[in-house]
């Protein structure tokens, strides 16, 4: 069934925090939501739903799981086995939940900046402090893996853990079997635990291929917590879902405990219909978004290239948030986004959300015209902040 992304849907009034947090009139490029319709069979399945009528405490069926772990061998070649899965509210709860199971108060966890943001905010609700090793930015304009750094953080005595991004938000790589195989060897080498966060991992441009970490034939694998849920994929975060999978069952135990001390273990009346439609019927929805996406970042190429010459695109392998090096203008990147909204009516992301000054964030999922819009705009008050010096 084709399916026409192009189509314009307007999202103001719908308690969606992407247009109602913001005027009328401004077009919201920043946080990661797309403005897209869910496939039409989570639709469906959400619609048998609420004609039910009872929307008492729900149950997750034995079918969730089964999706769970049809998906991954299908999609990516990964056994998880249904005792292996534990469900909760969102991704980021998942990651508390991990991160108190793992990791004791004052204790280090490695990140690889730039980063999502909400990575720093989990840390420090844990007790944690943040290890960076920063990622390496290119002359081809892709980030690479610092391994000499890393190693060094990682023999750090108090660093017990390594929070992955695969796909990594916002600089746009989809980590190679070596590269996460080089990660995996440095964390056994030095006692420390990977949590990968693979939330985006379906949202992946032509040429490349997501590798869950905890799907590659090495003894740290079993040891790995992988984070990941339909939401971003699908459109549906607000549905409140994700799931926590790692093998160890000691370790299970632990962060099941975290996930109830803190009240997040049961799933809304929706999540579980929600999740099963996008898994067993929606692979073909998901096909037509990326190549949606991926003509949209061609978009965004070819106007940077014309636009904005003195700026650098870089490169996106996965997710549909294009990172725009912005430093030639020598502008601070928290004055670049304040002067957009107020003045272009555009709201993108500064980079020292993400722990990098110099950048921006531009959420590609949603219609070109747009996007087109939205970067138009982004240019005019780019070239006017420039000619105020």
């Amino acid at each position: 069934m084709p399916y026409n992304f192009d189509e314009m849907t307007h999202r103001r009034g719908t308690d969606c925090a992407k247009w109602d947090e913001t005027a009328e009139e401004v077009i919201p490029l920043w946080v990661a939501d797309m403005d897209f319709r869910a496939p039409q069979p989570v639709i469906d399945a959400l619609r048998r739903r609420v004609e039910h009528g009872i929307f008492g405490y729900a149950h997750v069926p034995q079918a969730y799981f089964d999706a769970v772990c049809s998906w991954f061998h299908r999609r990516h070649n990964w056994t998880v086995r249904p005792e292996e899965i534990i469900y909760t509210t969102g991704v980021i709860p998942a990651l508390a939940a991990a991160l108190r199971a793992v990791t004791l108060p004052g204790e280090k966890v490695l990140l690889q900046t730039p980063v999502y943001n909400c990575f720093f905010s989990s840390l420090r609700n844990a007790g944690c402090e943040a290890l960076d090793s920063p990622l390496l930015y290119g002359a081809d304009s892709r980030y690479t893996i610092d391994f000499a750094d890393f190693e060094r953080k990682a023999a750090d005595p108090r660093c017990t853990a390594f929070l992955l991004c695969n796909p990594h938000n916002p600089a746009g790589r989809v980590w190679t079997d070596d590269e996460l195989r080089r990660l995996g060897d440095i964390c056994q080498r030095h006692g420390v635990r990977v949590i990968a966060d693979e939330i985006h991992c379906e949202l992946v441009m032509p040429g490349h291929t997501f590798r869950p970490f905890a799907s590659l034939d090495a003894p740290w694998a079993r040891e790995a917590v992988t984070l990941n849920s339909p939401t971003k994929n699908f459109n549906i975060a607000g549905l409140q879902v994700a799931n926590i999978i790692t093998p160890d069952p000691l370790l299970r135990r632990r962060i099941d405990r975290a996930i109830n001390l803190h009240e997040t273990c049961d799933l809304n009346a929706f999540a579980a219909d929600a999740l099963i439609a996008a898994y067993n019927e929606s692979e073909n929805w998901l096909v037509q978004l990326n190549a949606y996406l991926w003509d949209n970042y061609r978009y965004l190429q070819d106007f940077v290239a014309h636009e904005l010459p003195q700026c650098r695109l870089t490169v996106l392998e996965g997710t549909y948030l294009a990172w725009l090096d912005v430093r030639p203008l020598g502008i601070p990147t928290r004055r670049i986004e304040a002067a957009l909204k107020a003045r272009q009516k555009v709201w993108v992301n500064s980079g020292t959300l993400y722990g990098t000054e110099g950048f921006l964030r531009i959420n590609l999922a949603t219609q070109r015209s747009r996007l087109a819009e939205g970067l138009r705009r982004m240019a005019e008050g780019l070239r006017e902040l420039s000619a105020q010096g």
